[in-house]
């Protein structure tokens, strides 16, 4: 019998797509999309309405006889939850939980999860290059970053806890591309983009079609590890501007979040304390062992990753022109 794999988070856009490519894989017979919500749009998967915070997903996990879970359902964005309790009761309750029921059954070998390149943070004493060996020199405070900080703490608990499963991290950096909209993706198209004054940050984008790809390698091969994705080569903030011809205002770090807020008029971005601390700083990661381990480079560099955004950006901007 071939590998069942259970997908979380697919109501949302990569989740999704993740479990649909899943389906179409050599060696793997069945794939299950969980979420609390239906998805928009029909998955190839199967689907089982569920919530991860609840004790019940034990049983599912059981029932399917799942050997593969890819963890995609920890949300970027307060929007998408309703509000940030809610945000980070889904993060870190919710991992809490599937990890707790992944421990309970033995069907498990192998857990994959996404998580972000946000836990390292952003600072002035960062390194030229981030390593997945790295340790935060600026650790993230709050939101999605934090909640990322302490699932992945979650999973090297549970990685001691069952050392006969596989366990691998993937620290994306800004996932980009026609379909995603996130709160980094929200801020660049703002009428008026506000930036950190006298700075200047590298940034650093992977494509989805590189997320997606990378994600069913680490499945398919049962990679274990942590690794860092990131597209090759940096786009600086304000080349990134520049390309979508937005008008940006510069203002002193303590302005940043509330002329962000007023100026955002209820749109996803981001101007928590971390998030103005990377607009300030930047971080660039260091990709060799994503590279070496699961013989994977992004086939888009960040540079051509973000030209793949702002060309759906425009496409989206005629549609309702």
């Amino acid at each position: 019998m071939g590998r069942v794999a259970v997908v979380t988070g697919v109501s949302r856009y990569l989740g999704g797509k993740m479990a649909d490519r899943l389906v179409h894989q050599p060696g793997v017979d069945r794939v299950i999309g969980i979420d609390i919500v239906p998805p928009a749009s029909p998955l190839a998967a199967e689907f089982i309405r569920a919530d991860i915070r609840n004790p019940s997903i034990t049983k599912i996990l059981d029932g399917t006889g799942v050997d593969t879970v890819v963890h995609m359902g920890v949300i970027a964005t307060p929007r998408q939850a309703g509000n940030r309790s809610v945000m980070k009761d889904i993060n870190v309750i919710g991992t809490m939980q599937l990890l707790g029921a992944c421990q309970r059954v033995d069907s498990v070998r192998h857990v994959v999860v996404k998580s972000t390149a946000a836990v390292y943070g952003s600072g002035p004493r960062d390194p030229a290059l981030i390593t997945e060996d790295s340790s935060p020199r600026h650790p993230p405070t709050s939101g999605w970053a934090k909640d990322s900080m302490e699932v992945e703490e979650y999973v090297r608990g549970f990685a001691r806890r069952r050392p006969d499963v596989g366990v691998a991290t993937l620290r994306f950096a800004n996932i980009v591309g026609p379909g995603m909209r996130t709160g980094m993706t929200s801020y660049l198209t703002m009428p008026i983009v506000p930036t950190v004054l006298g700075f200047d940050p590298r940034l650093q984008f992977v494509h989805e079609e590189d997320a997606l790809e990378v994600t069913r390698r680490v499945v398919l091969q049962r990679t274990t590890g942590t690794f860092n994705v990131a597209g090759e080569g940096v786009v600086l903030l304000s080349q990134a501007l520049g390309r979508l011809g937005a008008s940006s205002v510069p203002l002193p770090a303590a302005l940043v979040p509330s002329v962000g807020r007023t100026l955002a008029r209820g749109a996803w971005a981001d101007f928590s304390r971390d998030q103005v601390r990377y607009l300030t700083h930047g971080r660039v990661l260091d990709t060799t062992r994503v590279a070496a381990e699961v013989g994977f480079e992004c086939q888009y560099s960040s540079d051509d990753a973000f030209g793949s955004f702002v060309r759906g950006s425009r496409r989206e901007a005629a549609s309702y022109g």
